[in-house]
């Protein structure tokens, strides 16, 4: 009797081979997901790159002079007429604003009173 039973799941694997072995590789690549998702809690956090605007010749250095010297006697910060939230000058966001939509401050009190919030993306407002 025990035999029997024997046979027949030895029947029945041989019958499903494939499928067993896909069901397998399924079963462990799954869990070692798992693993290596629960292993990189315990992993050190890393810190933040910075990129900083390089200037490679002095006409760039003197264009890149008048650009932050206008820039900064418009305002510190800038903000979309049509949003809600306001940019360091660095920021990507500040960046994609086009110039006819810009509205500038001189601070951050300033965007504040005027109903604007600080760029969640931006890591100079942080």
């Amino acid at each position: 009797m025990l035999s029997d039973r024997a046979q027949k799941v030895k029947g029945w694997i041989q019958a499903n081979k494939g499928e067993l072995f896909t069901a397998v590789v399924i079963f462990f690549v799954g869990v070692s997901g798992f693993g290596l998702g629960r292993l990189s809690a315990f992993l050190p956090k890393k810190e933040l790159i910075r990129i900083e605007e390089v200037i490679k010749s002095p006409q760039e250095a003197e264009t890149a002079s008048v650009f932050h010297s206008v820039n900064q006697l418009k305002g510190k910060y800038v903000g979309s007429r049509s949003g809600s939230v306001y940019h360091a000058l660095g920021c990507p966001g500040a960046i994609k604003i086009k110039e006819e939509n810009k509205i500038w401050f001189q601070s951050k009190e300033e965007a504040a009173t005027r109903g604007y919030q600080p760029a969640a993306n931006c890591p100079e407002l942080q």
